[in-house]
């Protein structure tokens, strides 16, 4: 559209504050998703309303506007071929996402952390997710499907706006009949905590260990040190839902956090516990003797969601059955163009060069280019096709795949205090 060749820039009015952040410092590609192109205009950060198109430097060219707002982000025939070969027949015509984070940008701190104590490339997907980009995600993932997830926030520093996040959840949820979970602090009191669920119609809480004591170094957090007993109390007292990321470097096959696991389900036997990730057991060296304990529960439930490991797919379905498995995302986390591999016990997720900008340093990234970088899709797609093959594998029926991915869901969301019109919303 411009023949002078200056850079162009297409975005929402409401993000005119991202606009000028990462403008101003050239940054041509991000981890936003905000683009610049070279000749031509590209789509930026679409929150689902009418675009403008600016010109650094050269006039607004009102042509083609409409059409340049397009998608979040690209969907290419890779994706297409995969999902309509191996994905889009063997999953149900309704799901439901256990694992979803939805946020704005303007509820995270600014203020750089001393001390890390989770992985950071997941920020690198995204810098928010919407309600708008959410439900626009399914649309481009999922053609065909209709997809009702269980929204949380996003607030893992203690420097966060807490209080705002869940707000907007809890917001988010009501307009459009969506389930919820509150994000929790350890810090707050039995009353503040049981209000806070009540008070926003949350199900539930969604709680995470960077939100305890930042004293406790990484490898010493216990499950009680952001999940604390009298918050474990209110749960159990209304049986809801508590969706655990569990800790430590050993992750699933830690002697700690199997005999809490344990203990959480044998002194609270009313809360419904949702082990995120499979316990973030993303290799088989993550797993240890742990799914010879969990065999013996009797009400732990587990989601996949971003976990990609056969291995531990199999051992949990013989361990605990369909039953007791959901069907769960980490988005935006799986919008990311990966495959996943395991080296000595470490995951690595192998993405397109210069895609997701410098990693060096990180231990879970490696870039490959060429062929290899052209036949990478979605983390999404591999996750729920990593399942799928352990599903033929271990001999899972239709109706097992349909309680997995939506079954099963639906009936803990409900026995929680979901109204059943969400299921037809």
């Amino acid at each position: 559209m411009s023949s002078r060749g200056k850079k162009v820039l297409v975005f929402p009015p409401q993000i005119d504050y991202k606009v000028q952040k990462y403008a101003r410092k050239g940054s041509f590609r991000n981890r936003a998703g905000l683009l610049l192109g070279d000749d031509k205009p590209k789509s930026v950060g679409r929150h689902a309303c009418a675009g403008l198109c600016v010109y650094l430097g050269v006039s607004f060219v009102a042509e083609g506007v409409e059409k340049l707002m397009g998608s979040l982000f690209e969907v290419k025939a890779i994706d297409r071929e995969f999902y309509q070969q191996g994905l889009q027949s063997s999953l149900p015509t309704c799901l439901i996402d256990v694992h979803t984070h939805v946020w704005l940008d303007r509820f995270k701190s600014k203020q750089k952390e001393e001390c890390v104590r989770t992985v950071t490339w997941p920020h690198r997907v995204a810098v928010d997710n919407s309600i708008e980009d959410l439900v626009e995600t399914y649309h481009l993932m999922f053609p065909g499907k209709k997809v009702l997830p269980l929204i949380f926030g996003m607030a893992l520093s203690r420097g966060d706006d807490i209080k705002g996040c869940n707000e907007y959840v809890s917001e988010c949820a009501r307009k459009n009949h969506m389930p919820a979970l509150i994000f929790a602090d350890p810090r707050w009191s039995e009353v503040e905590f049981e209000e806070g669920i009540i008070s926003g119609n949350f199900l539930g809480a969604k709680v995470y260990l960077t939100r305890s004591d930042p004293r406790i170094p990484e490898k010493d957090i216990q499950i009680y040190d952001f999940l604390p007993h009298h918050q474990l109390k209110v749960l159990d007292r209304h049986g809801w839902i508590v969706m655990l990321h569990i800790p430590r470097h050993d992750r699933l096959r830690d002697p700690l956090n199997l005999t809490q696991m344990v203990e959480i389900e044998k002194h609270y036997p009313r809360i419904k516990v949702i082990i995120a990730h499979v316990g973030r057991a993303y290799c088989p060296e993550d797993i240890g003797n742990a799914f010879e304990i969990l065999g013996e529960t009797r009400k732990m439930l587990f989601d996949i969601s971003a976990n990609t490991c056969a291995e531990t797919f199999e051992q949990m379905i013989r361990a605990v059955g369909s039953k007791r498995i959901l069907f769960g995302s980490d988005l935006p986390v799986v919008r990311m163009r990966t495959r996943r591999i395991c080296e000595g016990g470490t995951y690595i997720n192998l993405v397109p060069k210069g895609l997701y900008g410098d990693l060096s340093g990180d231990p879970h990234m490696r870039e490959v280019e060429g062929k290899d970088a052209d036949q990478l899709t979605f983390f999404m797609y591999e996750e729920i096709n990593a399942f799928r093959r352990v599903a033929a594998k271990t001999d899972l029926r239709e109706n097992d795949i349909e309680a997995v991915f939506y079954g099963n869901a639906a009936e803990l969301l409900c026995e929680a205090g979901m109204p059943e019109s969400f299921l037809n919303s």
